[in-house]
Formats: C-alpha cells, sequence, structure tokens
C-alpha cells in the first residue's frame, strides 16, 4: 500500500468516526478507529520521503478531519461532565475554583 493509499484510507476512516460520534453509534467509533489505525500502520509501513503536494495536501485534510474529532470529543466530555454535575447537584463544580474558595 502506497503512502498516498493509506493517507486516503485515514481519510475515509476520519469520516465514519466523524459520523460516529454524531450518531453516538459506538460499534461504528470502535471500527473507524480500528481503521484509522491500521491506515496509520501502513503509513508508517510505507516509509518515509519526500512528500508532493498531492501527499501534503492529503494530510492537511486528515489533519483537519482529525481536528473536528477532536472537538466533537470534547464536546461530548464537556456535556457529560455538565449533566454528571447536575445530577449531583454540583452544578458549579469545576467551573471556577476561586470562587468556591472565597466562600469557605
Amino acid at each position: 500500500m502506497t503512502r498516498r493509499d493509506a493517507l486516503i484510507r485515514v481519510i475515509d476512516a476520519l469520516h465514519a468516526e466523524i459520523a460516529a460520534l454524531k450518531s453516538n453509534d459506538v460499534r461504528a467509533l470502535e471500527r473507524a478507529t480500528a481503521d484509522k489505525l491500521a491506515g496509520i500502520d501502513a503509513i508508517a509501513a510505507a516509509g518515509t520521503g519526500p512528500a508532493g503536494p498531492d501527499l501534503r495536501e492529503l494530510a492537511d485534510e486528515a489533519n483537519r478531519l482529525n481536528e473536528t474529532c477532536r472537538i466533537y470529543v470534547n464536546l461530548m466530555a464537556a456535556n457529560t461532565r455538565r449533566r454528571l454535575q447536575t445530577l449531583t447537584g454540583n452544578a458549579f463544580a469545576g467551573t471556577a475554583p476561586m470562587l468556591r474558595g472565597s466562600y469557605a
């Protein structure tokens, strides 16, 4: 597998990860993540060397998609934290430690 093919595989997997995150499909997320990691391993196995504009463009797209995945995960984690804090009656935990300490 060439680096180009492996990068395309990673990009496809990142699209699948984003779709799985949007739909909260854990099994699809696991498959997409496994595919992404296999693509990354294939890139590493293809070796290093000068990257032409085509490879740089694909790598940039993969980086943008990975950043989108990171943002989704962070938003989901923040929502989960907020829900848990609301359920436990500790809605302000972790938001302003200076304010909490000033009332003690």
